[in-house]
């Protein structure tokens, strides 16, 4: 029962929200970045669409929730309405709760009554705004609380926070679990989301790279740019190939903390490379910041890829002559 619950709520609600973030915030985000290029600033209204403050976000994460819990069509099309109110009243942790409440109360009455067509929509669009306006706005408070306290302690022990949140950022990404989601709830930025970005690209270049003999170009490129989570079945079976991505997480933590002193924003925190997200966050967030371009280009190549590539394999290879791991171990299933 209690697995069946946390698959529901955690594993898919919450990696359909990191979808719905991602076809909205973080899109916006890139072709924000796409915008500056000389001759493409026509695309800038598509970012502004797309923005913090947009509803659209909202509607975004409230049908990518829906559709992953595999609501009725009713039911989906009208957490649009309430994943925009719980995204109004308190931001994406309360689209997420009131989606869920709003979408669970609608299933009870979808299809049990002649008029399902008007009842369905309004008794998930009435709860979840209710739910929206009046529970959401504390609750997200609370998250944000315990970011900042996240953020805080980051400043003030940066060595600590920056293996802690580099190591538990990058694990999340490469579980069935959404860390953009999470960093998003949280509101996590600054240093604290340098070391989480750290930690993801620790996982996905890791894994793509000490994989690449069992996968070849393909799984470079699909884990690479696409998602360390391919591998949680190898993990499973496995847990030793997890080893070489998270000690380089825990070791570029700090890097990225103490030594390159790295920020970024929420959004690009848990993405790692994925789309290269993490990267161009990055840029923008510490261009933003002041931050002279081509260093800061150089500092990015070597923070988010080739020390995650090649610290990995340095460990992957000591693995292997120890015969912890042998080939085949992180082969993907096609």
């Amino acid at each position: 029962m209690l697995r069946k619950i946390f698959k529901k709520y955690v594993v898919e609600a919450l990696s359909h929200m990191a979808l719905g973030l991602f076809c909205s915030l973080i899109l916006g985000l890139i072709v924000g970045q796409i915008a500056r290029i000389p001759g493409l600033d026509f695309l800038t209204f598509i970012a502004e669409a797309l923005s913090a403050t947009s509803p659209l976000v909202g509607a975004c994460i409230g049908l990518a929730i829906a559709h992953g819990m595999s609501c009725a069509a009713l039911v989906t099309i009208s957490s649009a309405i309430t994943g925009a109110m719980g995204y109004q009243f308190g931001g994406p942790v309360g689209a997420y709760l009131a989606v869920i409440l709003g979408s669970e109360i609608g299933m009870l009455v979808s299809k049990k009554t002649p008029i399902d067509i008007i009842i369905t929509p309004l008794v998930t669009i009435i709860t979840g705004s209710l739910f929206a306006k009046y529970c959401c706005s504390p609750i997200n408070d609370f998250m944000m609380y315990l970011g900042s306290l996240i953020n805080s302690a980051t400043m003030l022990s940066p060595f600590l926070m920056g293996i802690t949140v580099s190591v538990l950022v990058g694990c999340a990404l490469t579980l069935p679990i959404s860390s953009v989601a999470i960093c998003v709830m949280l509101g996590i930025d600054g240093l604290a989301a340098g070391a989480a970005t750290a930690g993801c690209c620790a996982q996905m270049i890791g894994f793509a790279v000490i994989s690449f003999r069992d996968n070849g170009l393909g799984g470079l490129v699909s884990q690479g740019l696409g998602t360390s989570m391919l591998q949680i079945g190898n993990i499973a079976r496995k847990p030793l190939i997890w080893l070489a991505p998270t000690l380089t997480a825990a070791i570029l933590g700090p890097v990225s903390t103490c030594l390159l002193e790295m920020t970024n924003n929420a959004l690009g925190a848990g993405m790692g490379t994925a789309g290269l997200v993490g990267p161009l966050a990055t840029y923008a967030t510490m261009t933003a910041q002041g931050a002279e371009a081509w260093p800061l280009t150089v500092k990015i190549l070597c923070l988010h890829f080739i020390a995650p590539a090649t610290i990995s394999l340095t460990i992957h290879m000591i693995m292997k002559r120890l015969d912890w791991i042998k080939p085949g171990d992180m082969k993907l299933s096609q």
